[in-house]
């Protein structure tokens, strides 16, 4: 049975926190700036393009960035305004589509197989939608297009900040063989080296290899892999995500040593995750621990309940006795806690943004 060929964007919005503090404040304009984190403390969320000249990157320690740049400027995120403007660019997809699935406030796929203005040509609506973003918000967005999500988010990479690319559907194995696996969406960094190691550098290296070998050396995500390879993609553009996980974690401006303190900021972590879960209705049944080291190390430890739970005193409690687990090896810079296997199976679908923290 031959099945409808879809049509999907993927918009990317240009260092989009950045941005809008460099649209709000004329005067970071043209500057390398870090929104997040400082010289001394904290995580960087977003980095201008003038920041990345020098190797700034999101996720990176505030103290690694202030090194690579000595002109860095750091501003401190407003969420509140990000939401804002998120919300005007999101007004602007469902004029052409209510099949909109948001990843985050600054991205999202749009199916446009069928859309509003009956305009057939993909590639025209995510150049009409990139010049309405602007007009309305001043800000630039990039956009991938092809026939499926997977394909689309790797295009939308190529011709960044503010252009597009379209892949057609002719071109889209030859698109995916000359990519570096590290390019593949859903690949991460630790899979990547292993592919690197098995001989596997190209969307062409891993085309050659049988499924067997693939689900051999990678389990369940050897089919995954397996179809990618071919640009073969079956994820639907989902309007309402459903939610998996709810979380909150904090960033310390000093190291903290003891537990005691430890508990004041875990309480504080578990009242805003009640906060964001009873908003949605929803409770869950697995509490998840993060500690992140003085050193930069990560440890995560988890218990699962056997009923679903949504009371702060209850994940607080949960979270402590998690805490007292084991002996923590070094000061603590970081705490986090999130509540996941949730019960929104039983709920309605929602989309949810969560926040960094600092």
């Amino acid at each position: 049975m031959e099945t409808l060929q879809r049509k999907i964007i993927h918009i990317d919005m240009d260092a989009f926190y950045a941005s809008v503090e460099q649209l709000d404040n004329p005067d970071l304009k043209g500057k390398p700036i870090a929104v997040g984190g400082n010289e001394v403390r904290g995580v960087v969320s977003a980095a201008s393009y003038e920041a990345r000249k020098f190797g700034v990157r999101s996720a990176m320690s505030g103290a690694q960035a202030a090194r690579l740049c000595a002109d860095l400027i750091f501003v401190k995120p407003n969420f509140k305004r990000y939401t804002e403007v998120s919300k005007q660019i999101r007004k602007i997809f469902h004029e052409y589509t209510d099949l909109v699935e948001p990843l985050s406030l600054d991205e999202a796929y749009l199916d446009v197989t069928e859309n509003k203005k009956g305009n057939p040509s993909a590639t025209l609506i995510a150049k009409e939608i990139r010049q309405k973003i602007f007009e309305v918000t001043g800000l630039t967005a990039s956009a991938g297009i092809s026939i499926n999500k997977f394909v689309a988010k790797i295009a939308s990479d190529f011709n960044k900040p503010n252009g597009q690319k379209t892949v057609n559907p002719d071109e889209v194995e030859a698109f995916i063989e000359v990519l570096d696996v590290k390019k593949f969406y859903g690949i991460g960094k630790v899979t990547a080296e292993k592919m690197y190691q098995l001989g596997i550098y190209t969307g062409t290296d891993l085309k050659t290899k049988s499924l067997e070998y693939l689900e051999k050396h990678f389990g369940n995500s050897g089919k995954s892999y397996y179809n990618l390879s071919r640009g073969i993609s079956f994820s639907q553009v989902k309007p309402n995500r459903e939610m998996k996980s709810v979380g909150a974690e904090r960033t310390f401006n000093k190291n903290l040593s003891s537990e005691i303190y430890m508990e004041e900021r875990l309480k504080n972590i578990a009242e805003e995750i009640e906060r964001r879960i009873k908003k949605h209705k929803i409770a869950g049944k697995t509490v998840t621990l993060k500690i992140k080291y003085s050193d930069f190390s990560q440890q995560t430890r988890s218990k699962t309940l056997q009923y679903f739970i949504s009371d702060k005193g209850l994940i607080f409690e949960t979270a402590k006795e998690l805490l007292y687990q084991e002996k923590l090896k070094d000061s603590v810079r970081l705490l986090g806690i999130s509540l996941n296997n949730l019960n929104t199976h039983q709920k309605k679908f929602v989309v949810y943004q969560l926040k960094f923290e600092f």
